[in-house]
């Protein structure tokens, strides 16, 4: 797979009136976007690094993985609204338009924004912080591209989440 092709975003941020962290990917995988939701590569390790930060056992469903989130305080939606790609590389990614994250910075008391990676961080900081005015915290990425960083030491980088908000009892 070597062509570009236009992506639309096209399922919904998770977040509701009680989310106080807000974690940015940048586009939807080829997997998270044939499975309609985000992280949805096998390999990816987002659910397994969020369940360990906040001691959740790791969500399956997407149910279950919304409900995690939603217990945890924590929205989940991307930098990018639509762009164009070469497959799930986020390095091909041109043409991107942002994503309007007032849908969830105006209606969720968000206290810190964290991004899933560099690609996430470059493109909130060039198409989003001029908007918004809010810092973002860059987090290593749970891709499985990024192979130097093993499960357990995302899962130490990712608890700086915990230092943002109180956990709820």
């Amino acid at each position: 797979m070597s062509e570009y092709t236009h992506i639309v975003h096209e399922f919904e941020p998770v977040f509701d009136g009680n989310s106080r962290v807000l974690i940015l990917g940048s586009l939807p995988s080829v997997k998270s976007r044939e499975q309609g939701f985000y992280y949805g590569h096998p390999q990816n390790r987002f659910w397994r690094v969020t369940a360990a930060v906040f001691g959740e056992p790791v969500p399956n469903t997407i149910d279950e993985k919304r409900a995690m989130l939603l217990r945890c305080g924590v929205a989940v939606w991307d930098v990018i609204a639509e762009c164009d790609i070469i497959g799930s590389s986020d390095a091909s990614i041109k043409n991107a338009l942002p994503a309007d994250l007032s849908r969830i910075l105006g209606h969720a008391p968000i206290e810190a924004i964290f991004a899933n990676g560099g690609t996430a961080a470059r493109l909130y900081k060039k198409h989003q912080q001029p908007l918004t005015g809010r810092e973002i915290v860059t987090l290593p990425s749970t891709s499985p591209a990024n192979a130097a960083w093993s499960l357990e030491k995302l899962t130490k980088a990712w608890a700086i989440i915990l230092e943002s908000i109180p956990i709820s009892p």
